[in-house]
């Protein structure tokens, strides 16, 4: 499964970078709005730091708005893949987007049928939020499962990239259903290497270890 971060932090993506665990990144109008500068470099600098999938989002509510900022969206850099929303007019948008060779990931997906009907218009990826429907009381992982099994059936290849996460505990899961891609806030992505054992296993190691040196 590959690890994405979900921000737009430069310094963050940086890290990840040198972990090797940045597989692409996905930001959207929040994220960008917190970082300082213009967007589109922001979203330029990123791409040339992670090599992976960098998605970035549309804002326009038509399809012929969508269209005419995915297009701008792709000049940017050639890893960057438009985001969309999941809404008829978004459908559209994909549509026309990947007849012309640009990658595209459906946001803001919450039950299957969305999911299989981004995929049927041309998405590349398509991004259920399962920590929105946690929210709710929704089981946000049953979501992926069934949306694993309807692309399995149909031998869809369409990625299913695990949004709005928000503990270890969704990455495991996103790995276990079998997801393409969990994307993340690096939050997550460094409590993932940590474990309470791990931690008094090095200080263990480290005590015996100057008990020798004080021979």
């Amino acid at each position: 499964m590959k690890f994405f971060l979900d921000t737009a932090n430069v310094p963050e993506i940086r890290e990840a970078a040198a972990l090797g665990l940045c597989d692409g990144v996905t930001t959207n109008p929040s994220l960008l709005a917190r970082e300082d500068g213009d967007p589109r470099e922001i979203v330029r600098e990123i791409a040339k730091i992670c090599d992976g999938p960098i998605s970035a989002e549309v804002v326009g509510m038509t399809a012929e708005e969508m269209v005419r900022e995915g297009l701008e969206w792709a000049k940017v850099a050639d890893n960057v893949v438009v985001k969309i929303p999941m809404t008829t007019e978004g459908l559209k948008a994909i549509r026309t987007l990947s007849e012309q060779g640009i990658a595209t990931n459906t946001t803001l997906i919450f039950q299957p049928v969305q999911a299989l009907m981004a995929a049927k218009s041309g998405a590349s990826m398509v991004s259920p939020f399962v920590g929105r429907l946690d929210d709710i009381q929704a089981p946000g992982m049953e979501l992926i499962e069934t949306i694993r099994q309807i692309f399995e059936n149909y031998d869809i290849a369409t990625e299913i990239l695990v949004a709005s996460i928000r503990s270890p505990m969704h990455v495991l899961d996103a790995a276990r259903i079998g997801a393409d891609i969990a994307t993340m806030p690096f939050s997550v992505l460094e409590t993932l290497a940590r474990h309470p054992l791990t931690d008094i296993g090095i200080e263990r190691f480290l005590a015996d270890w100057e008990k020798v040196k004080n021979r």
